[in-house]
């Protein structure tokens, strides 16, 4: 297996909300873009709530997403994993990452979103235990996964569960 790296925070000194996905799959990482699979729901979700149109260049996206206060980033720094599916990640592989020094330096960001239920898993066994107490003001919340992969509800159900994240930057 192919040991997989991870992306760079989508990250502003004015971040209020941190958007948490597990691991970018195979087209994220031959486009070298978050959520880069055509058919992945999160540019059209952040479309809807902040118009980061997924026809924009992706820097464009990004700034968008900058200028609100979101800052989008992985809970894994790197992991073997065949494919793009989270279940295909070999754990014994897995290397996180620091959170420490990413809340100590984004002091404004209050809220975490998770990208389905596998980045909250990871996160809560991985990084919660260790995170030292000063971070405990933070309110975590999962969202459903915008991958394609998970088809029990349709972009306007997910657009609806997503409007928490407007909600809290808008604040």
């Amino acid at each position: 297996m192919t040991d997989i790296q991870g992306f760079e925070p989508v990250v502003s000194e004015n971040a209020k909300v941190l958007i948490l996905g597990t691991m970018p799959g195979v087209a994220s990482l031959l486009r070298q873009q978050y959520y880069g699979h055509p058919r992945n729901a999160f540019w059209p979700i952040m479309s809807a709530l902040f118009a980061a149109e997924p026809e924009l260049d992706y820097l464009q996206r990004k700034k968008i997403l900058a200028g609100n206060g979101i800052a989008v980033w992985d809970v894994l720094q790197a992991c073997n994993r065949p494919g793009s599916l989270d279940s295909n990640i070999e754990l014994a592989s897995i290397r996180i990452n620091n959170f420490a020094d990413f809340f100590a330096e984004y002091q404004h960001i209050g809220h975490v979103f998770f990208n389905g239920g596998m980045a909250e898993k990871l996160y809560k066994k991985h990084i919660i235990p260790v995170l030292p107490q000063c971070f405990s003001y933070l309110e975590y919340r999962r969202l459903p996964s915008t991958s394609p992969a998970y088809a029990s509800l349709n972009l306007a159900q997910k657009i609806d569960a997503w409007k928490v994240i407007k909600q809290v930057v808008v604040k």
